[in-house]
């Protein structure tokens, strides 16, 4: 491989890197994996119940939908919003797959940074999980503004996008949102 058109396709912008995967290049797949992969699969896990193998799976599933189908791609919308929206399509679809009851937060381990003294590794991993327990007491658009807001960092105009409504109703569903969690962590106050 010649670097010189490793670093031509690493230049590109996301929606210019769509267009060439249209076209079948496999370095514009590459490289919008590169960019997304770890992304898509850490908005999975979130979303997921922090299953790391469904995470995997789904962050595969969306990755092969982006191959078989480049051409659903709309060039006039941002990339990273369209990629989102898939992502929200398949969580969603997957929920309802679901049978109620299944939506219990898993309980995976919290890594531990060393330099914390047990005591303050012992109130994080409190606070992370009751936070992980709020979050997914939250009904499904309201986790969903929650994590792309607070945990993909995302802007309110993006988030709109992908959940296809109004700015003002995600901020209302924020807004709901961070008061419920809130409310929760008051609840599990430790």
């Amino acid at each position: 491989m010649f670097p010189f058109f490793h670093s031509t396709v690493r230049n590109l912008p996301d929606e210019a890197l769509m267009q060439q995967i249209a076209r079948r290049n496999e370095r514009a797949f590459a490289e919008l994996y590169e960019r997304y992969g770890r992304r898509m699969h850490r908005y999975f896990y979130r979303m997921l119940w922090r299953d790391a193998a469904k995470a995997e799976d789904f962050t595969q599933e969306l990755f092969l939908k982006i191959i078989e189908k480049p051409q659903a791609y709309d060039p006039a919308r941002p990339f990273r919003a369209w990629i989102y929206t898939l992502a929200a399509n398949l969580c969603k679809n997957e929920y309802r797959r679901k049978k109620p009851g299944a939506f219990e937060a898993a309980r995976p381990e919290i890594p531990e940074p060393e330099a914390l003294r047990l005591p303050d590794r012992l109130d994080r991993e409190l606070f992370d999980n009751s936070l992980r327990e709020a979050i997914s007491l939250l009904g499904e658009l309201h986790q969903h503004c929650f994590v792309l807001r607070y945990q993909e960092e995302l802007s309110i105009a993006e988030i709109a996008q992908i959940l296809d409504c109004p700015e003002g109703t995600v901020k209302s569903r924020l807004h709901y949102a961070l008061q419920k969690v809130s409310e929760r962590l008051l609840i599990f106050k430790y």
